[in-house]
């Protein structure tokens, strides 16, 4: 773990204090109320910044980019070694990876499963019985990846999972293209976000994830994910618990967008902020040399060297710059 986790008492929070941030909510019915308040946005679809209008509930799908209608679809869940240590820790992460997705980034690592219609359609009951056993496998958090167009399907199962006996920190794993609706529906639930902010220029994020509004949404989405949870707090073994935790992919030839970012981070959200600077980018899913030739390739270590000065100018106190495996098994 690492050191400054351990030993700044700023962010310590003792883990027999700790209670998850959803069972306040489950004791006074709030939870229950919410879930019911989230399967209505279904129909017509506003759970994602696309608003398609479409009628998840009744699995009309044509009008919609994740192609998932009334339930869930997830195409692994195990403990994850390849995360961050403070949510891997040594018994792993418990990740549930949903199928399909809102965005489009034409150089997903994931391209099979978010993309097509890869992985086995859940109920809310078997969506909670894995979070069980994820539990009694030891994972240290409940770790929902991609879930952007899911959050319905997720509040459904949480009450459920917590009957179980459920008691496990909560981390959203997001693209941030997220609504602000969905956040809102999420306000006390979830214990730790954690955004991928990908793109800053609008001309990049139509060409790249087919979305130019991507960044405005990134932007109002992460405010409000901070609003919530506040900066990454941790408990006495260097486990996250609670707080905001920032993903940024350093892409080839947009150091630009970079440094916009981590502009944005240090002086709209928290110079606090806790951000993982990943340089694993490859070329993957549609980027060849003929489409997306300005991004097939790997980064520089240079271009790296310049992202992580890029954070320490920006003024950024808490950041990760080590590599780490995002890949599926």
């Amino acid at each position: 773990m690492v050191t400054e986790r351990k030993t700044n008492p700023q962010f310590i929070v003792k883990r027999s204090e700790f209670e998850p941030a959803y069972m306040q909510l489950f004791r006074s019915g709030e939870l229950q109320r919410r879930a019911q308040e989230a399967i209505r946005q279904l129909e017509p679809c506003q759970v994602c910044p696309r608003l398609c209008n479409a009628n998840r509930l009744e699995n009309d799908i044509k009008k919609t980019i994740c192609k998932i209608g009334r339930h869930a679809m997830v195409s692994s869940y195990f403990p994850h070694f390849g995360e961050e240590d403070c949510l891997r820790g040594w018994m792993g992460s418990g990740t549930i990876f949903f199928s399909m997705c809102n965005l489009r980034c034409v150089f997903c690592q994931n391209y099979d499963i978010s993309h097509y219609r890869q992985g086995t359609e859940v109920r809310p009951d078997k969506l909670a019985k894995m979070m069980i056993q994820l539990q009694f496998q030891g994972c240290h958090n409940i770790n929902f990846v991609t879930p952007e167009h899911v959050v319905p399907q997720i509040l459904e199962a949480l009450p459920m999972a917590v009957e179980m006996g459920l008691r496990l920190p909560i981390v959203y794993n997001t693209s941030a293209y997220d609504s602000l609706e969905s956040l809102r529906l999420l306000d006390g639930i979830v214990d730790i976000y954690m955004p991928d902010f990908k793109f800053w220029s609008p001309a990049l994020a139509r060409r790249y994830l087919k979305a130019k509004n991507y960044p405005d949404s990134a932007r109002e989405g992460i405010k409000e994910m901070h609003r919530q949870v506040g900066d990454l707090c941790f408990d006495e073994d260097g486990l996250a618990i609670r707080g905001l935790l920032v993903r940024h992919l350093v892409m080839p030839g947009c150091l630009e967008d970079t440094q916009h970012i981590l502009d944005f981070l240090a002086n709209e959200i928290s110079v606090l902020t806790y951000v993982n600077i990943m340089d694993q980018y490859r070329p993957a899913g549609l980027v060849d040399k003929e489409r997306y030739g300005d991004i097939n390739r790997g980064i520089k270590s240079e271009e790296y060297e310049q992202a992580i000065q890029l954070a320490r100018s920006a003024g950024i106190e808490r950041f990760d710059q080590r590599k780490f495996i995002l890949s599926i098994v």
